[in-house]
């Protein structure tokens, strides 16, 4: 193979994506056999089937029992913001945000006491094995999946206070700076990193997607006076949403 010379699969599955780009090869369409793409390209049925599998990797074309395998609907991407904190809002920055915007967001969430992996206790600053508050969330929009979230808070900032559970109690369903604040702890600092990877079995379950889709992750953690309250992955389907931040130019 020469350099710059892509493997015949490739090939294949790139005329193959840009039929289902152009319109040629309509959503719902039946994607052409394994028998008819050897026949008109002229490659093995190995090279038929590896192509076949990259259009799937990549959420184009999807496998229906008994019937073959089809051109997937694209979903139009729908933005999901982050604008960080913003007092007075009473709420989380989901809350808010779903109010801006008109949306009809609804949530659930159920929270445990667990010990901190050696991951979240490096985010947290605290040993490994140590007590923490594990809440998880699916957030909904109009009834659809949209975004999970896992958070984590030491108890040993929030053990035996009123804030101890994030959905229950005086301040159940606001947001993390509000909840410190009423246990005299002073949010000054969050940083979020986004980054991408595929979606875990139980993500794409939860979010509807297809097996090996990408999930946007953002790394959430808050700061006081550069002590970590609380740490969260957040995770969105890639394909259905984009990440808008909203950041004040000081």
């Amino acid at each position: 193979m020469t350099f710059g010379e892509q493997p015949a699969y490739l090939r294949v599955a790139s005329d193959l994506r840009q039929k289902i780009v152009s319109g040629s090869l309509p959503p719902h369409t039946r994607l052409p056999s394994q028998a008819r793409i050897r026949e008109e390209y002229g490659v093995s049925d190995t090279v038929a089937l590896e192509a076949r599998k990259v259009l799937m990797a990549e959420g184009l074309v999807e496998g229906r029992s008994g019937s073959g395998t089809y051109v997937r609907e694209q979903p139009v991407p729908r933005r999901v913001a982050r604008t960080g904190y913003r007092p007075g809002g009473g709420s989380t920055p989901f809350r808010q945000e779903q109010a801006e915007g008109g949306a009809r967001g609804t949530w659930e969430s159920s929270s445990e006491q667990t010990e901190a992996s050696r991951e979240v206790a490096t985010r947290l600053g605290v040993e490994p094995g140590e007590r923490v508050m594990c809440t998880r969330y699916v957030f909904r929009d109009a009834g659809e999946a949209m975004m999970l979230s896992t958070s984590w808070e030491p108890l040993a900032v929030t053990g035996r206070t009123p804030v101890m559970l994030p959905e229950e109690g005086p301040l159940g369903g606001c947001g993390v700076v509000e909840r410190m604040a009423a246990i005299d702890i002073v949010v000054d600092n969050v940083v979020e990193e986004v980054g991408a990877r595929p979606g875990l079995a139980e993500e794409i379950m939860a979010l509807g997607g297809v097996p090996g889709h990408v999930v946007l992750v953002i790394e959430r953690t808050y700061y006081a006076s550069g002590r970590a309250v609380e740490t969260a992955d957040v995770v969105v389907p890639a394909d259905r949403y984009r990440i808008a931040y909203h950041l004040p130019v000081r």
